[in-house]
């Protein structure tokens, strides 16, 4: 029988883990629009920042190894926005399918609604597979709208579907 995984915050011994996560999809994927992967330094930033926000960065835990990560960013850098976060989650390629971006999410809303956040945007590549979407619908994400041909990644133009949730009302 396969483990559940632990959801618990992200400390600085995973970010090792989570930057090759991160590689991995800036390389491999148009699931993020970042073209050059982040340095395990910029991750240990982030998390200190974040951190510093009172905004929540988790990772999923199996048997002691980190199996996915997720966060919830500033939303944009006007002080107007400052109760509006951005989710972002990433599943290392080996664990795709065991429920750990449903783990992830699920923890990230309470978490985020704890730290005071309104509002919840997902901006989902659409590259036509739809998971992404489809798991945000689950947890009761509306669309908001569509952005269309705004990336250009490995010689191909991508839509993003705007997706939003109330955290609280």
């Amino acid at each position: 029988m396969e483990s559940l995984p632990t959801i618990r915050a992200a400390a600085s011994e995973d970010l090792k883990v989570v930057t090759e996560i991160n590689a991995h999809y800036v390389t491999k994927s148009v699931a993020t629009f970042d073209e050059t992967a982040r340095t395990f330094d910029d991750w240990q930033r982030w998390l200190e920042e974040l951190t510093e926000r009172g905004l929540p960065f988790l990772v999923a835990d199996l048997s002691g190894e980190v199996a996915g990560y997720a966060y919830a960013g500033p939303w944009r850098p006007k002080a107007a926005y400052r109760h509006t976060v951005e989710d972002t989650i990433y599943i290392a390629p080996g664990h795709l399918g065991r429920g750990l971006g449903k783990a992830l999410l699920g923890t990230l809303l309470t978490e985020s609604a704890k730290a005071g956040m309104r509002h919840m945007i997902a901006v989902i590549a659409d590259t036509g597979d739809g998971a992404s979407a489809a798991l945000h619908r689950r947890f009761g994400f509306a669309e908001a709208g569509r952005l269309t041909g705004v990336g250009y990644k490995h010689d191909r133009w991508i839509d993003t579907l705007l997706m939003q949730r109330p955290l609280m009302g």
